[in-house]
């Protein structure tokens, strides 16, 4: 079985378990467009569209490496505050994978926390939102928290949430960077790790 045949079969089957293909992304770390290229392909040898896989298994079987990896986070945007001279007092988690590293950085940073919870299905109308139970935004400086950014979506739809509640997006960081860009609407984009592709395989 191919990489490509054991995806799909993956995508088929959480789809089956009525996940979006939105969460059927975050589920196995690929592009909402290779998503649905995975979920309605044809034996036509229509190639796949440029995506990388991200795994990170390795790291979140453990919370004490999620920790580590969250300090390194933290050292960045310490790093982007002196570069820039401003101070990030708020910490926005991207529901799923974001939360358990922004937890973490939240912490280490002694900041606010806020979780940002996405449109389950990224064709309903209207924004994600910002979940009750944790800090508000009105004027502070935020800091955007995800695992990997594959289309800029959802990070854009927490930017402007931000942004109409009166906080001050300042920096937008992830482990791993799938895109080519160095901003989000106007937001500056900092990644662990910044992947490229630079031929399909089958």
């Amino acid at each position: 079985m191919t990489s490509i045949e054991h995806w799909a079969k993956q995508a088929q089957e959480l789809k089956a378990k009525g996940l979006t293909d939105r969460e059927i992304g975050e589920e196995l770390h690929l592009s909402p467009e290779t998503i649905a290229w995975l979920l309605t392909r044809k034996d036509t040898g229509e190639r796949p569209p440029a995506d990388v896989k991200i795994g990170w298994r390795s790291l979140g079987v453990a919370g004490r490496r999620i920790e580590m990896i969250s300090s390194i986070m933290a050292d960045v945007i310490v790093e982007e505050e002196e570069r820039r001279d401003m101070e990030i007092d708020l910490v926005v988690g991207l529901a799923m994978n974001g939360v358990p590293l922004a937890s973490f950085i939240s912490s280490i940073l002694d900041t606010d926390l806020l979780i940002y919870r996405p449109k389950a299905d990224p064709k309903e109308r209207g924004e994600g939102s910002f979940m009750s139970n944790y800090a508000s935004v009105e004027g502070k400086n935020a800091v955007f928290i995800d695992d990997v950014i594959s289309s800029g979506t959802t990070m854009k739809g927490a930017i402007k949430k931000l942004r109409d509640g009166g906080g001050h997006p300042q920096l937008a960081l992830v482990m791993v960077n799938k895109t080519p860009h160095n901003d989000l609407d106007g937001v500056p984009l900092r990644a662990l790790i910044r992947t490229l592709s630079v031929a399909h395989s089958r």
